[in-house]
């Protein structure tokens, strides 16, 4: 194994994580004009826990940004109604064109970050897959001024940049490095079992809800449909002791009976994917010389389907704020952000309880759906997004 260490200068910023957020922070921050630097342990195409589905403001940005056409051609379906089944009762949802966007889609990830990933490296970005970052790289001053990485080959290098994005996940390497205190926190967490099912007989999405168990039917790429079920995070236990299986099947009985008789009468895909569960978490999203985007900086339970549309939201509220430049626009940032994201936290913190009844069910769905309509106003306001340094010019 190799251990020199190499030193790198001169990037504008480095972006640790090449995920979905990551990727697309990259992609815009590159389109501006910055060198970008950006930094991914797993290897290209690996999978990752997800629940694939797009929001309509993460579908609106992906159009902006030239990139739903790709979505498109990887053999995304498009959704044009949503289902949700209150215990007996079914309320579907047709998708109504606006602003571009006339059907949602659920990629997944093996998709969707791959043409975010690709999408930053054709605008300029540096892209190095199997680099883990070990520790920050400090000034005189104590700020944030780089990174030291171990690349593919087991080799320790050094990057310097204005500014690191931790853009690393739940286990940010970059929140923890600096200490980034929460500023909010949830209390609720489920404990979510999914896999990939053909032959469901559904069409678009559907999300059900009864006491104690909720599931979801998602369709996603190579002709299948996205599984789901979740409850709360203290019934995980019996997945240990039964496997995964076991819980999957009994919260699907609980959440909805028909659908359980449609998965019993499919065809699954590959194995049964876990997630424990985590309360939701808000942290501070700057300082000197750093910054967080996606999960590193804002977490809910994925009960709610909106990690990727959060994650590409805050991406480009991000990358606006780097390429204005200064400790007031990542304040600007972190207030915008912190704006939106507190509503969500408490609203899918609420859904995540279980503790409601379905008309307070429906209440919160509403509340979901207004505020989507007040991010899908932010997001429509940014422009075609293709040049984020001539769409600040513009709006300055």
């Amino acid at each position: 194994m190799q251990t020199t260490t190499q030193t790198r200068t001169g990037y504008d910023a480095i972006v640790v994580g090449v995920r979905v957020a990551g990727a697309a922070t990259a992609m815009l921050l590159a389109r501006a004009g910055l060198r970008v630097l950006a930094l991914e342990r797993s290897a290209p195409g690996r999978d990752a826990l997800s629940t694939h589905a797009l929001m309509r403001p993460g579908v609106l940005q992906l159009h902006r940004w030239g990139l739903l056409d790709r979505i498109r051609a990887a053999g995304t379906p498009a959704i044009r109604t949503t289902t949700f089944h209150y215990d007996a009762e079914a309320i579907e949802i047709a998708i109504q064109p606006r602003e571009g966007v006339d059907a949602l889609y659920a990629p997944r990830r093996t998709v969707i970050d791959a043409i975010m990933a690709d999408a930053a490296s054709e605008a300029g970005a540096e892209i190095l897959h199997g680099a883990r970052v070990v520790d920050l790289v400090r000034d005189e001053r104590g700020g944030v001024a780089g990174v030291t990485y171990e690349d593919a080959t087991g080799s320790t290098r050094r990057a310097r940049a204005a500014i690191v994005i931790g853009a690393d996940g739940l286990r940010s390497t970059v929140a923890s490095r600096v200490g980034a205190p929460l500023v909010a926190a949830g209390r609720h967490a489920t404990a979510v079992i999914y896999g990939y099912w053909r032959g469901l007989g559904l069409e678009g999405t559907h999300w059900y809800y009864a006491p104690g168990a909720s599931a979801g039917a998602i369709p996603t790429n190579d002709g299948e449909t996205c599984v789901f079920v979740s409850v709360p995070a203290s019934r995980y236990a019996e997945a240990r002791a039964a496997g995964p299986g076991a819980l999957f099947e009994k919260g699907l009985a609980e959440a909805n009976g028909d659908l359980a008789l449609r998965v019993a009468g499919g065809e699954r895909s590959g194995v049964l994917h876990a997630f424990p569960g985590q309360p939701g978490y808000l942290r501070r999203s700057w300082g000197r010389g750093w910054a967080l985007v996606g999960d590193a900086g804002f977490f809910k339970d994925p009960l709610t389907a909106h990690g990727m549309t959060d994650g590409l939201r805050d991406a480009e509220l991000l990358a606006r704020a780097v390429v204005r430049g200064g400790a007031r626009a990542l304040r600007d940032y972190q207030r915008q952000r912190d704006g939106l994201a507190r509503e969500m936290l408490e609203i899918t913190d609420e859904v995540a309880s279980f503790a409601w009844e379905m008309d307070d069910l429906k209440r919160l769905h509403h509340r979901l759906s207004r505020h989507m309509a007040r991010e899908q106003e932010l997001l429509a306001g940014f422009g075609a997004g293709r040049d984020v340094r001539r769409a600040l010019e513009s709006a300055a």
